[in-house]
């Protein structure tokens, strides 16, 4: 028989998982009613917390978990040392965990840390990630999470998020300004919050400015480079091909100059490219690369900051709050106006 968890519970009772997880807790949120009603699923249904990772809550192990999707990934990189920055002023130890953006070692990595390992969590979600059952688990086990960047709307925490809807409308204005009327929008994940709102960013743009650019200007990408890079390239390849690509993170604006490169399409002549990017490099590339730049080492820092305070006051629940910060538009030659 399978393990039953929260979501089963939620599901039988057409509660939110949060509230269930809430009464379980004896939250005073939750109505005595629901309460009983809760525990009384429980009982029949056989669900069992983790009596073992509850327990270690009442020892601090003066390490907390970060969970990041990929490393080579600037913005991830910049975070890290944010809330590195913070742990040590707080003699704490912070654990790297690297989840390849595949939901499945996400999962395990979640289920590892249930045992007590540390005291909480940090994380962005990968872009495969769909359900959140090991989440709601490990947080009903006493250890709490707070989400950056990429973020579960489901799950009440604390979130750290950027402007993603206004930097992606303004980054689309910028090209419109710039001559383009024909914007192809690189997506990474149906799935992701972020790539949702940069991508609405993007159509309210358009709508704007009446263009009416056809469903398959929204091109679906991979995590694996070389298959994006396939794609790109038909894409640019095409019999009529995009004035300008807008890449929802950094790797797809890469794989968009080799592409390019390739196919012997010029940038920003033939082509103009923007991107939500943290790449130092940016201002080296040929030609140098238009970026949505994320304040990345801060959103760490508020992470662990946020984290921290709950810690400090032994409150292993944290309370749904969303804290954004703004993103800045870099302009740089890769969207130029040209004479052609």
């Amino acid at each position: 028989m399978s393990k039953v968890s929260l979501r089963d519970l939620a599901k039988t009772l057409d509660v939110s998982i949060s509230t269930v997880s809430k009464a379980l807790r004896n939250s005073y949120e939750i109505s005595a009613e629901t309460r009983e009603r809760v525990m009384e699923a429980a009982r029949q249904l056989g669900y069992h917390p983790n009596p073992y990772a509850g327990s270690l809550r009442h020892h601090k192990s003066k390490t907390i978990a970060l969970l990041v999707p990929e490393l080579t990934n600037n913005f991830f990189i910049q975070a890290i040392s944010g809330a590195e920055s913070v742990a040590q002023e707080r003699d704490y130890h912070i654990l790297i965990y690297n989840t390849h953006e595949q939901y499945q070692k996400e999962e395990s990595i979640i289920g590892h840390l249930g045992n007590g390992r540390v005291d909480g969590v940090i994380m962005s979600l990968t872009s495969e990630t769909g359900r959140y059952d090991h989440l709601n688990d490990l947080i009903q086990s006493g250890i709490p999470i707070v989400f950056f960047d990429r973020i579960a709307h489901e799950i009440e925490t604390a979130k750290i998020t950027t402007d993603d809807f206004t930097s992606a409308f303004n980054g689309t204005e910028h090209l419109i300004r710039h001559g383009c009327r024909d914007i192809a929008f690189l997506s990474l994940s149906d799935s992701l919050s972020i790539d949702n709102k940069r991508k609405q960013g993007y159509l309210e743009a358009l709508n704007k400015h009446d263009l009416n650019l056809p469903a398959s200007r929204i091109v679906r990408c991979e995590g694996d480079d070389a298959g994006n890079h396939t794609r790109i390239r038909e894409l640019l390849q095409a019999e009529k091909r995009p004035d300008a690509i807008f890449a929802s993170v950094e790797k797809l604006a890469l794989s968009t100059y080799n592409a390019a490169r390739d196919a012997g399409v010029r940038i920003p002549e033939d082509l103009k490219v923007i991107c939500f990017s943290n790449l130092r490099t940016a201002p080296l590339l040929n030609p140098s690369l238009t970026t949505i730049t994320q304040p990345a080492y801060q959103m760490g820092a508020q992470a662990a900051t946020v984290l921290f305070k709950y810690l400090e006051k032994k409150r292993p629940v944290i309370q749904n709050e969303n804290i954004i910060l703004k993103s800045e538009l870099i302009p740089r030659d890769s969207t130029r106006k040209t004479s052609n």
